[in-house]
C-alpha cells in the first residue's frame, strides 16, 4: 500500500479549492456587491490555462486579476473558471482551472477571506506564510458604482483570515 494512502493534506487542499468553486459560482449567478470582489492569481504555464499570447508571454509564470467591477461572462464549472476581462480596453477570455490557482483573495472589509498556496518541489500544493504580498491586478477596473477605488494593497491584507494547510498538520 502507498505511503500516501490517505493524503489528508490533499483532501483539505481539494477542499479548500472547492470554496473558490463556491464562491464563483455565487458571484456568476447573483453578481458580486456589499464590498466584496477577488483578488486571484494563477499559474499561467499549468495545464489548462487558456489565455491570450500575449498576456502568457508578460505573464510566464503567475498572472494576477480582479474580479470587482468590469468582468464579464463569469463561467463556473467542476475543474474551473472562464471569465472576459478588459485589457487595454479589449475584452479578453480567460480560462483557469482551480488547480492553476495561487491565491484566492476577497479584502471585504468587515469580513476578508484569503486562501495562499504554493508549488512545492514534487508539484504539489503547499501552503505559503501569511506574510506573503498579492501581486499588482493587470485588468482594467473602473472605479465602483459609488465612485470608490479599490483599498490599497497594505489595507487590504490587515485583518483578512489566511487559511493554510499549516493548521491541519502534526508537528
Amino acid at each position: 500500500m502507498p505511503e500516501d494512502y490517505l493524503n489528508y493534506e490533499r483532501f483539505v487542499e481539494e477542499a479548500l479549492r472547492q470554496v473558490i468553486r463556491k464562491a464563483l459560482t455565487q458571484a456568476a449567478e447573483q453578481g458580486l456587491y456589499d464590498g466584496h470582489y477577488f483578488h486571484i492569481t494563477f499559474r499561467t504555464n499549468h495545464p489548462g490555462v487558456d489565455i491570450p499570447a500575449h498576456l502568457r508571454l508578460q505573464y510566464p509564470d503567475e498572472m494576477p486579476i480582479i474580479l470587482q467591477n468590469a468582468f464579464w461572462d463569469l463561467e463556473v464549472g467542476e475543474l474551473g473558471f472562464a471569465v472576459s476581462l478588459s485589457f487595454n480596453r479589449v475584452h479578453q477570455r480567460l480560462t483557469v482551472p482551480f488547480d492553476a490557482v495561487t491565491v484566492f483573495h476577497d479584502p471585504h472589509p468587515e469580513n476578508p477571506f484569503r486562501l495562499q498556496f504554493q508549488t512545492s518541489e514534487e508539484g504539489d500544493e503547499a501552503p505559503v506564510p501569511a506574510e506573503a504580498t498579492d501581486e499588482i491586478p493587470v485588468a482594467e477596473q473602473p472605479a465602483a458604482e459609488d465612485g470608490s477605488e479599490p483599498a490599497d494593497k497594505a489595507d487590504e491584507a490587515k485583518g483578512a483570515k489566511v487559511v493554510t494547510l499549516d493548521a491541519f498538520r502534526n508537528k
